[in-house]
């Protein structure tokens, strides 16, 4: 890559920078902090699989319908009831979900070099990720960051479909060849978001947070493994730059 090519940088939203975790506060308010984590973690679960499973039936629901429909299913599997008003409640504390403490610093490194196109890519829905990034108290300060906003609402598939990388690409001007991909990064905390892009041929820095190293073994070699591992966001610009 020329050294004064730009350069990309797709951001995962949620689990990348904005902590879905940080929902168990709202549910602690109604089932208590125990609990609240533990439910927490199976929306979150619930929410991906069905997004996998409308992939591979090739049917497509907004992500706002599927994080309702999720939260439902999570509560009937435990025996919990909400009213209405606090189910919408939880809803918007998805708007303003907390970032991980590696954000700030990861998002200013970008904004120091002007080689680095910073984007958020997501699976939610256009008014969903605008109001997310819009709306956290910690992100909000930084949505000028970023160049774009880009969904998979237009091409109404989910991640790891290959087709929206290839939709990424188109709307950041790029062709589907792997060299065209291969200039792009995406930043994710997410391994099956890995998967995804590197199918496409897309660089990934994967960010393991937990520090237990890459396990997925789904596709062998190396194009099932992300470029360059990180276990804190703020070297991300570092280790993108030096790539």
């Amino acid at each position: 890559m020329a050294s004064n090519e730009q350069i990309i940088v797709a951001f995962d939203l949620y689990g990348t920078l904005l902590s879905t975790e940080s929902i168990a506060k709202e549910l602690a308010k109604h089932f208590g902090d125990d609990k609240a984590h533990s439910l927490a973690t199976v929306w979150r679960r619930y929410q991906l699989e069905y997004t996998w499973r409308l992939n591979s039936m090739n049917q497509y629901q907004p992500f706002s319908t599927v994080t309702y429909n999720s939260l439902i299913h999570t509560l009937k599997e435990h025996d919990l009831k909400l009213d209405d008003s606090s189910i919408q409640s939880l809803m918007k504390a998805y708007d303003s979900l907390s970032t991980f403490q590696d954000v700030e610093p990861a998002l200013d490194a970008v904004k120091s070099n002007p080689r680095l196109t910073a984007v958020v890519f997501s699976n939610g829905t256009d008014q969903m990720v605008k109001t997310s990034v819009e709306s956290s108290p910690d992100l909000s300060p930084h949505a000028s960051i970023f160049s774009q906003i880009v969904t998979v609402e237009e091409v109404k598939k989910f991640k790891p479909h290959t087709d929206v990388y290839y939709h990424l690409a188109e709307k950041m001007g790029k062709g589907k060849s792997k060299d065209e991909m291969a200039k792009m990064w995406l930043v994710t905390g997410n391994p099956f978001d890995v998967a995804g892009c590197r199918a496409t041929g897309m660089q990934a820095v994967w960010v393991d947070r937990s520090g237990n190293g890459w396990t997925d073994q789904l596709v062998q070699g190396e194009a099932g493994k992300p470029t360059a591992i990180v276990q804190d966001l703020s070297k991300v610009a570092e280790t993108i730059l030096n790539h």
